[in-house]
């Protein structure tokens, strides 16, 4: 099962990036359908309010008049407490419920207006988010929706910047155009990305990439800490440290887009209990798993089923050679260029060598070759 995260601003068009997703097969969890459901006429939910809110929270047909409710709960932070203590659990109950009667191979669709602000991006494997600028985003509120414009800009206001969603996004979608315009891009981005990494998470396969290297991309660095922050949900304390490692991580040098990231453990053990964990998430054990790192010092290798963010993640024991030399090796390619000249030569010879060859060939072809140089500099960096 994948679990896509979909959010955006008010008036962004979440609701018709759900909508297509549905009709090509996606199973469309929604946190505010969900909000209401919990509260509905009859529920304990809104039992639960009423005790301890009062009757003055009802409309005359007896269900919830959230603006009264907004008007008491919103009036303190105890009460506002006391709401979210009440139908947070009912909604993460209910969610819960509707992930477990999903089938196993769905792409499910968890739309949360407010994922970003509330810290979940993390807890998918995938983040969308929708954007258009705010002013366009305003006018489809008061034309569309009857919105009153004072109440959207305080609403949209109290919501998460662009800038804090952009770096919560492993797909943005730009709206700001046609409505028809964005459809093909979501439909190329089910076929191209969600179902092959639904499969591949499913078949616990690791997506095969391009070793050819490619000018530097700025975003490397936050997809990076992306990923980091997902296996520090998987790793929890069995983890000494999570790195941005290898060229994705030197600013301005060309590297093959493939993300690396080391996580060091205390021990082998550690590595061993984390591989299942990993592997759910998104980065199953790759076939090539032990990999000899340096001078033959074996790390775990995992690698990401995610064809549209190819990443490699290796446990290696904390301070062991190898630890020590992935990160000394970064911090000399940063510093100097001669060694980062080098080390694109090597690259693009490495990619000639898996060159003509596919899938784990072309990567063991290609790691090869770099391991021979790291070898060659690891007792010059003082690592080995």
């Amino acid at each position: 099962m994948l679990r896509i995260g979909l959010t955006g601003g008010m008036g962004a068009g979440k609701s018709t990036v759900a909508r297509i997703l549905t009709e090509l097969g996606g199973v469309l969890i929604d946190s505010d359908a969900i909000a209401r459901e919990v509260v509905a006429p009859g529920t304990d939910g809104l039992a639960a309010l009423v005790e301890r809110f009062g009757d003055g929270i009802l409309a005359a047909d007896g269900s919830l008049d959230r603006p009264a409710l907004a008007a008491i709960a919103f009036a303190d932070d105890d009460s506002r407490a006391a709401l979210n203590g009440i139908v947070h659990p009912l909604v993460g109950t209910r969610t819960a419920e509707l992930f477990a009667a999903a089938p196993p191979d769905a792409v499910v669709v968890q739309d949360v207006p407010l994922l970003v602000e509330n810290g979940l991006a993390a807890m998918m494997n995938l983040v969308l988010v929708v954007h258009a600028p705010a002013e366009l985003r305003l006018r489809r509120l008061v034309e569309f929706r009857g919105v009153d414009e004072a109440d959207a800009r305080a609403r949209m206001a109290s919501q998460a910047t662009d800038e804090q969603r952009r770096a919560a996004a492993d797909v943005w979608l730009d709206n700001s155009g046609e409505p028809a315009a964005l459809d093909p891009v979501v439909r190329a981005l089910w076929s191209e990305r969600l179902v092959p990494f639904e499969r591949n998470l499913r078949t616990g396969t690791a997506a095969v990439p391009e070793f050819r290297p490619v000018e530097p991309d700025p975003e490397w660095a936050a997809q990076a800490q992306r990923l980091i922050a997902r296996l520090w949900l998987v790793c929890g304390g069995a983890a000494k440290a999570i790195e941005h490692t290898g060229p994705t991580a030197v600013p301005d040098l060309p590297a093959p887009d493939v993300l690396d990231v080391q996580i060091t453990v205390p021990d082998a053990a550690a590595a061993a209990g984390l591989r299942d964990g990993l592997a759910a998430a998104g980065f199953p054990a790759s076939e090539r798993s032990p990999a000899a790192a340096v001078a033959g010092e074996p790390g775990w290798l995992h690698e990401s089923a995610d064809p549209g963010r190819p990443a490699t993640v290796t446990l290696r024991v904390a301070e062991s050679p190898g630890a020590r030399f992935t990160l000394a090796l970064r911090d000399a390619l940063r510093a100097d260029p001669t060694l980062r000249a080098d080390y694109l030569a090597v690259q693009r010879q490495a990619a000639g060598a898996a060159e003509g060859q596919t899938g784990h060939a072309a990567a063991t072809a290609y790691r090869a070759v770099q391991e021979r140089w790291f070898g060659e500099v690891a007792a010059r960096l003082g690592a080995s």
